[in-house]
């Protein structure tokens, strides 16, 4: 048996020997660093779906620290299935990234854009395990170092140097509030573990007016994370500037990374007994609904594919905020831990497709404006379908998975009675029809007569097919996933 440990120290320590040779193999052709990176994310898959029937046993210093529950084990399996596809959208990007890398060396010298992702998703793996707070913020700063190097990576693009420097300062002041944040939890609780905090907060002693500010920090800081109104703003100039693989790593992997953590803190906080339980209720309903408008409204007015896709993300977060607020819904039979969890998965295919397709219509020049995708079905109508099933599930079309996700968020929202923040998602996935659809009617209209036809890579043609069916068995059957998600499966892996 596998401990699922050993597979994140294994994932990592490839990075860093990826990194090793791709700095000291002078005459390495570039392609050996990427299908290397990919053929590693593609064994510790397997090996970790392995070790979900049954993981060895985790180290006994660790065990205090390190989780195996069944939450943990999806993300874990999350963490890697993004990172395999963010791999495959980079390498469709390879002469995009080469154009616009520094110009000194370019042929072998971009071995570290396919190395650091392995890195970023230990990280997330380690993240997914976390019993206390110190071990959430040491690999979330790993992951976050990582992406301050991929967000900047192509040197020569003006908004990729914008959005790393923004993303610089913005990270590194959410990594201040976080801090402060954990500092003021421990003062109060005298423990960083969840379980102890969750205790804490139901003892007559504890301070409730600090406990509470120390609350307040840490879901201030992990809001920047998620792209949690009002601490977003940082998203649309970061995504629309750094390279695509990137930002869907940041869209999808880093989103679902913050979403994990943020869900055991929220049940630390909110535990049985607890005196902050309400108040910290509250503050995710009012940051969803604020999340949702200020995601949803701005999108209407892009016309820019891969800014939309950002402010699309906004909106997302704060559908997924609504789901850990409402807490279980009885006619699914999962907990809010397992409908933000469902609505993760259904997430992953619908994004990832869409930034595919961004990625496969850049490496043969298009653009990213919706101008430029003008004409799209009669140049490729292929591409052009993908990209309709694609914003077709994130609209949350009936039989597609971006409807089965908002549909178990209603529901568990409604079954809390919480009326008005309905109305106001429902006013948000409105609004999504119109501005999802734009690029539909862009791609479906028209284009210039003389316009040369687009053409598919082996490579990308299988991922997008695989997505396509992944949005539309979600789609049509998610009791298989509901089944994996369910309360029961949050026990702890059998270590036998």
């Amino acid at each position: 048996m596998i401990c699922p440990f050993s597979i994140e120290i294994g994932l990592a320590i490839a990075g860093v020997l990826l990194l090793a040779l791709d700095a000291f193999a002078d005459k390495l052709h570039r392609m050996v660093v990427p299908v290397i990176a990919a053929s590693c994310t593609g064994v510790a898959l397997f090996a970790l779906l392995t070790a979900c029937c049954g993981c060895a046993a985790v180290p006994a210093w660790l065990e205090p620290h390190y989780a195996t529950d069944g939450l943990a084990m999806f993300y874990k399996v999350f963490a890697l299935v993004t990172t395999l596809i963010v791999l495959i959208l980079a390498i469709e990007s390879d002469k995009v990234l080469a154009h616009f890398s520094s110009s000194e060396s370019v042929k072998t010298r971009i071995g570290e854009f396919y190395a650091l992702p392995l890195i970023v998703c230990a990280g997330m793996m380690w993240m997914a395990s976390a019993k206390d707070l110190l071990t959430v913020f040491v690999p979330l700063e790993l992951v976050t170092v990582s992406f301050y190097v991929l967000v900047a990576y192509t040197r020569r693009s003006g908004l990729s140097l914008e959005a790393g420097v923004k993303y610089l300062i913005l990270g590194a002041l959410s990594t201040g509030i976080l801090v402060y944040g954990i500092a003021w939890i421990y003062g109060v609780t005298g423990t960083m573990s969840f379980a102890g905090v969750a205790a804490a907060t139901a003892k007559a002693e504890t301070n409730v007016g600090a406990l509470l500010f120390g609350a307040a920090l840490l879901l201030a800081g992990f809001g920047f994370k998620v792209a949690a109104a009002p601490f977003q703003i940082w998203v649309p100039d970061v995504y629309q500037g750094a390279p695509t693989p990137v930002t869907a790593f940041l869209s999808v992997g880093s989103k679902a990374a913050g979403f994990v953590v943020l869900t055991r803190t929220v049940q630390a906080f909110t535990a049985e007994g607890s005196a902050i339980a309400q108040p910290v209720l509250n503050a995710l309903l009012f940051a969803a609904a604020l999340t949702i408008v200020l995601g949803s409204l701005p999108a209407i007015f892009q016309t820019n594919v891969k800014r939309l896709f950002a402010y699309s993300s906004i909106s997302h977060a704060g559908f997924l905020l609504l789901a850990l607020a409402c807490g279980s819904s009885a006619r699914f039979g999962l907990d809010s831990a397992g409908v933000v969890a469902f609505y993760l998965a259904t997430y992953l295919p619908m994004t990832l497709l869409g930034f595919l397709m961004l990625c496969v219509l850049r490496s043969q020049g298009v653009g990213e404006e919706l101008k430029d995708i003008t004409g799209l079905a009669k140049r490729n109508p292929s591409m052009a379908f993908a990209l309709t099933v694609a914003l077709a599930s994130m609209a949350g079309l009936p039989l597609t998975a971006g409807f089965m996700g908002k549909l178990l968020v209603f529901v568990a929202a409604v079954d809390g009675g919480h009326f008005a923040i309905v109305a106001i998602a429902v006013v948000g996935a409105a609004a999504g029809f119109y501005y999802y659809f734009k690029p539909i009617l862009a791609a479906y209209s028209p284009g210039e007569p003389d316009a040369s036809k687009l053409r598919w890579t082996l490579l990308s043609r299988v991922t997008a097919i695989a997505l396509m069916l992944g949005i539309l068995v979600l789609g049509v059957y998610p009791r298989a996933l509901q089944k994996v998600l369910a309360p029961t499966a949050t026990a702890v892996v059998q270590t036998k």
